[in-house]
């Protein structure tokens, strides 16, 4: 693993190309190193665990909305007049939900599928200088794999390789602190996933890379205050930008240079500004690109930072069940992370957060809400602990109003620490009881997590595509998805069409009425 240094340059310096970061990142995704075998076997969980989310999601109102607009986007074959020369054949891409044979133009696919897979915050998440969902990248890659009839080792590489860029990225370079979104370093990840895909050069890897980043910068304004539906749109953009990029720099056209260093570029003006340095650690040529083995998976539909908190509140809940009554309880303070505080906890100062008539989106970035509910029913479900009869109940909304969150600098620096024992997401619960006594627990990772209690394996991700998949998809379906998602590697390009699922009959709402 090397380390590259990244500063803002005056457009005198002529920073040439080959010392840019975007430059470094394209050469990283052109590089033809093996997929080891436990990141392959990594990937084929992920793609297995998108699934599952995306199934949970067909009939949300984000979902639906998405999937018509993607509909009103049918992929068109060329003639053989209009066909670019060495263009080859293009099938288009499948849409979650829909039937395989039904196909949309790659772009819209990503968009869709994007949306489902976000929904309901419930896939991997990798967290560091930035944080990041890394299992964004797969729509956008997948759709483009489908389209242009690649092979499922491709495919793989390519979702290596998006794993590899957003997750070093986010080890080095942080958005959020300066209010930008973090979909901002999924641009750029999922174009140079596509281009390690399809094996593009350099070259043309680099002006994507460029082009997707430079419109993928946006606040983070989706995910504070009353959060809007949005939320799930935002890298489902990114996803769709990112295979737009890819086809303009397939056509020979240009980005703007530097795009990260340039004296009016991203880091001089959104983030740490015209002194800012950072190092972004990324495998030499010829090293295995094994990020993906940093991220987690979410047993639990919430904000990661959540998941150690839910498994704590369960247990808490079950040993002292005199903690779910708010008569018996003065205050909970949950010690936790900068991060934890701020963005999910009381320290962002978003009444939203204790709003029994927030939107869904709200509550699962309010971790007062989150370890109310776990600590009161022993659970948590990705429809029933959000919905608005549960939010209101009187019990839970006055216990609720007593949770508050502190920052702890030892949270913190375990959040931020580079070694993987160390690295730590949790935090430490004091509840001071009317009697006067109090209850201290702490716990560092969720159970689920590589470290945790029932560290996730495959068949726990198969386990949740079944559970989520259940009430939308056949029995025949589930299983022969199950078999398709297991042979990735060895898929054809005409097998790679059958990575997707298709809903029951009857199933998908229709979608309202929109431009298109």
């Amino acid at each position: 693993m090397n380390l590259h240094e990244v500063r803002v340059h005056p457009s005198s310096d002529a920073l040439p190309r080959t010392e840019q970061l975007a430059w470094r990142l394209a050469e990283l995704a052109a590089d033809p190193v093996a997929v080891d075998a436990d990141v392959t076997e990594m990937v084929i969980n992920r793609v297995i665990d998108n699934a599952a989310v995306a199934a949970a999601s067909l009939t949300r109102a984000s979902a639906v909305a998405a999937r018509g607009q993607a509909e009103a986007h049918p992929f068109v074959p060329r003639t053989r007049e209009n066909e670019c020369a060495g263009a080859g054949t293009r099938r288009g891409s499948t849409v979650v939900g829909l039937p395989e044979p039904a196909r949309v133009s790659p772009e819209w696919a990503a968009w869709a599928n994007g949306v489902a897979v976000r929904e309901l915050d419930y896939h991997d998440t990798f967290l560091a200088a930035e944080y990041s969902h890394p299992g964004d990248n797969i729509p956008p890659i997948l759709a483009a794999a489908q389209h242009v009839g690649a092979t499922g080792e491709a495919l793989v590489r390519g979702i290596a390789t998006g794993y590899e860029i957003q997750i070093d990225l986010a080890k080095a370079i942080s958005l959020h602190a300066h209010k930008i979104d973090h979909v901002a370093h999924l641009g750029p990840s999922a174009a140079a996933g596509i281009g390690a895909m399809l094996g593009l050069t350099p070259e043309t890897i680099f002006q994507a890379i460029g082009q997707a980043l430079h419109t993928t910068t946006a606040t983070r304004q989706s995910r504070k205050g009353e959060i809007s539906s949005w939320k799930a749109f935002a890298p489902a953009l990114a996803g769709k930008v990112a295979v737009e990029a890819i086809d303009r720099a397939m056509r020979g056209q240009t980005s703007p240079t530097p795009i990260y260093e340039g004296e009016d570029g991203v880091i001089a003006w959104l983030l740490d500004g015209p002194d800012a340095r950072y190092e972004v650690p990324l495998p030499g040529r010829g090293e295995s690109k094994r990020a993906i083995l940093d991220s987690f998976t979410k047993e639990h539909s919430a904000e990661y930072q959540a998941q150690a908190w839910i498994d704590l509140a369960r247990r808490l809940g079950a040993s002292r069940p005199e903690l779910r009554d708010p008569a018996a309880v003065d205050r909970v303070v949950l010690h936790t992370s900068h991060h934890t505080h701020y963005v999910i906890g009381s320290g962002a100062n978003d009444p939203q957060k204790y709003d029994p008539e927030a939107s869904r989106e709200t509550l699962d970035h309010s971790i007062p809400y989150i370890f109310t509910v776990a600590l009161q029913d022993g659970a948590w479900d990705h429809e029933a602990s959000y919905a608005p009869e549960r939010a209101g109940r009187a019990d839970t909304v006055e216990l609720w109003k007593k949770v508050t969150t502190a920052e702890d600098p030892e949270w913190t620096r375990r959040y931020h620490s580079l070694d993987p024992a160390e690295k730590a997401f949790g935090g430490r619960v004091e509840i001071d009881l009317v009697d006067g006594s109090r209850v201290v627990d702490e716990i560092a990772v969720a159970d689920a997590h590589p470290l945790g209690a029932r560290p996730f394996t495959r068949p726990d991700y198969v386990a949740k595509f079944r559970r989520l998949a259940a009430p939308a998809l056949d029995a025949v379906e589930i299983e022969r998805f199950l078999d398709v998602a297991s042979r990735l590697p060895q898929l054809t390009a005409d097998e790679l069409g059958g990575l997707t699922i298709t809903a029951k009959p009857g199933v998908l709402p229709v979608a309202p009425e929109g431009l298109f």
